[in-house]
């Protein structure tokens, strides 16, 4: 477990997660002394297409209070919290381990604590709600039946490299077969958001499970927590998709740095977001000899976004009325984003357009509230990678690509919806002349390359399932038919 509580991402946001979160009815903050905070707290961490339900635990003790975090959908996940410090109404909570603060205020109207979350330097709304001391203390840990166990049959070794020009260092795990080689190679490269090697979400472990079917396969891998994640250094929340394709390549010189690695077969598969860095690293570097592109996008992240956003909605009951008020809300966050350049101008303008309308009505406390979440979400949406993302045509990139090429959507993927994406790969490989490539659409797999009811991402936790046999064994065979 040492991996999946140190470098986790108690966050996880989703290719693409950004919806609007405008607080109904929010409540009168009071003045409370710091045993107000004593108890049971638990919140769900909604980014848009994901929701995690953490708890805190906050205790009296002989040097004031302490707390624990707790993951519930994570296994349970037990995380520290260093330091917790209250004035008046606000709390404020340090979780180092994983990157991670909250900020809230407690409302003596309703008794809930109102905040902000933050991870690497991302904030998420979270509203806290007291409970019985003992709700949440019988999750435990999930099954997941394909996490494999030690002892493994192959090479496992942490390992560290450097990005030279990003100035951090990298650390992850390398695999390979015990004995043999050299060994075609792949670079494994994780979604949005912080991720940690294993790409751990709701007690999943997809690269973990991945990697070890590659290597057992005869494939070596290499996968690292993204930087500023777990034991990498450097500055995630300022970095951008092309940040992050330096790291990849990072991860590529260091394998051919191996005398037990083919450098003539070293590739990169990436994951939802990690399929837009893919191309990107291909086209720069001839050490790289091929691509997989799992859940990758073919369309610039404005499209993807409000097909995300609409296809969420209704799995989750949304009434056609509300998803078109939501694409709305959207399209006026995009517009300023796109025609206004400056961040400060922008701020202001996209909090005019998100405001709930009664916001005049309120108190000065309730607005106090308002604006605190309101400007985590405007200060999510107005960051230079959601700036990058949202314009970005991942298919010019595409069209540069010259190495083979392996695209897989799952059909039930929601989040990136599988058929204008994958039109749009193969589209963009053909104008570019590259042929050696295969597409393929996988009936009844999510975004994650489970098997699923509906794709909706309320579904992954509850699905035992962390990646569909059938999808890494695709994956593996044509891994091992490009690299000879």
């Amino acid at each position: 477990m040492k991996h999946l509580l140190r470098c986790m991402a108690v966050v996880l946001v989703p290719l693409g997660a950004a919806g609007t979160f405008v607080p109904a009815g929010a409540q009168e903050p009071a003045p409370a002394d710091s045993s107000g905070f004593v108890g049971n707290w638990i919140g769900t961490l909604d980014v848009g297409a994901a929701q995690l339900r953490l708890r805190f635990v906050v205790a009296e003790g002989d040097d004031g209070l302490g707390a624990t975090l707790f993951s519930i959908d994570q296994g349970n996940a037990e995380i520290p919290v260093e330091t917790v410090t209250t004035n008046g109404d606000t709390i404020s909570m340090s979780m180092p381990l994983v990157g991670a603060s909250y900020e809230g205020a407690l409302s003596a109207e309703d008794g809930r604590i109102s905040g902000t979350f933050t991870q690497a330097g991302v904030p998420f709304p979270l509203i806290l709600e007291r409970a019985p001391d003992d709700e949440g203390e019988g999750t435990g840990p999930v099954r997941r039946p394909q996490d494999p166990e030690e002892p493994f049959p192959y090479l496992a070794e942490d390992v560290t490299f450097p990005n030279p020009g990003g100035g951090h260092t990298l650390a992850g795990t390398f695999t390979r077969p015990r004995s043999g080689g050299p060994f075609p190679a792949v670079v494994l490269i994780s979604g949005s958001g912080p991720q940690d090697r294993d790409e751990a979400l709701m007690g999943h472990r997809p690269f973990l499970v991945l990697s070890d079917h590659l290597t057992r396969r005869g494939i070596a891998v290499l996968r690292y927590d993204d930087r500023g994640v777990g034991e990498s250094t450097g500055d995630f929340g300022s970095a951008t998709t092309e940040d992050f394709a330096t790291d990849a390549l990072a991860g590529v010189a260091y394998l051919k740095s191996r005398d037990d690695v083919d450098t003539g077969a070293i590739g990169l598969a990436g994951h939802s977001e990690g399929g837009l860095i893919a191309p990107m690293a291909a086209v720069r570097s001839a050490d790289v000899s091929y691509i997989v592109l799992m859940a990758g996008t073919g369309v610039n992240g404005e499209q993807i976004l409000y097909a995300q956003a609409a296809l969420i909605a209704r799995a989750a009951g949304a009434s056609e009325a509300a998803v078109a008020e939501n694409r709305d809300r959207q399209r006026r966050i995009f517009e300023v984003l796109k025609e206004e350049a400056d961040p400060g101008r922008a701020a202001e303008q996209i909090t005019a357009a998100i405001l709930p309308a009664e916001y005049d009505d309120l108190s000065d406390a309730a607005r106090d509230q308002v604006d605190a979440v309101v400007a985590a979400e405007v200060q999510r949406v107005n960051s230079p990678w959601f700036r990058f993302f949202l314009t970005h045509d991942p298919a010019k990139v595409i069209e540069e690509v010259t190495v083979p090429v392996l695209a897989i959507n799952g059909k039930k993927d929601l989040q990136v919806p599988w058929e204008e994406n994958l039109r749009a790969i193969e589209e963009a490989l053909q104008r570019g002349g590259n042929t050696r490539y295969e597409i393929h659409a996988l009936p009844d797999l999510n975004h994650l390359f489970q098997r699923a009811e509906t794709g909706a991402p309320s579904e992954y936790q509850a699905i035992e399932e962390t990646w569909s046999p059938e999808a890494m064994e695709l994956i593996s065979d044509w891994i091992l038919k490009v690299t000879g």
